[in-house]
């Protein structure tokens, strides 16, 4: 996991790609084990369209969750391919976000989570048609919820 202040496909705040390592706004371990380590006390989901279109259609976007932490600070926790070095969802300060990111739905205050527990459900590994952000995003929104990421499997989010 890492904090990047680098864009990839306009104001994303995710890291690059060619196994080139992103510049960090958090640059020693202690100050990334705390943030990994920090509470959130609130989160909601977010989207963009994907690259660096303006529009968004239909299904094509690009997803993550914002999280406020208990001081206040808030952070884009978001997946990608290519956009981490030990997993493709990254945190971002959220002050590296474009403008082109919405919210989606209302969001929740969370209790008893941490960034760790956002970044592990967002998934390690990235695969366009299985395991993409969207995915991802909806399993850190299940567990902004109350709900285990893998309840999604058992018993889907009723409407």
């Amino acid at each position: 996991m890492w904090s990047s202040s680098s864009s990839k496909g306009g104001g994303t705040g995710a890291g690059g790609s060619g196994g080139a390592r992103p510049p960090h706004d958090i640059t020693s371990q202690q100050g990334l084990r705390q943030l990994y380590n920090s509470n959130v006390v609130h989160a909601e989901q977010l989207k963009r369209p994907l690259g660096n279109s303006t529009t968004m259609v239909g299904p094509f976007y690009h997803t993550g969750a914002r999280v406020t932490l208990e001081d206040g600070s808030k952070y884009l926790v978001h997946k990608g391919d290519g956009y981490g070095v030990s997993s493709q969802t990254v945190v971002t300060d959220a002050k590296h976000m474009g403008d082109r990111w919405v919210p989606v739905g209302r969001g929740h205050d969370v209790k008893g989570s941490t960034v760790s527990d956002f970044v592990k459900a967002g998934g390690k590994n990235y695969s366009y048609g299985s395991d993409n952000c969207q995915h991802g995003a909806g399993r850190m929104m299940d567990l902004s919820e109350g709900r285990h990421p893998l309840d999604r499997l058992m018993n889907p989010r009723k409407k």
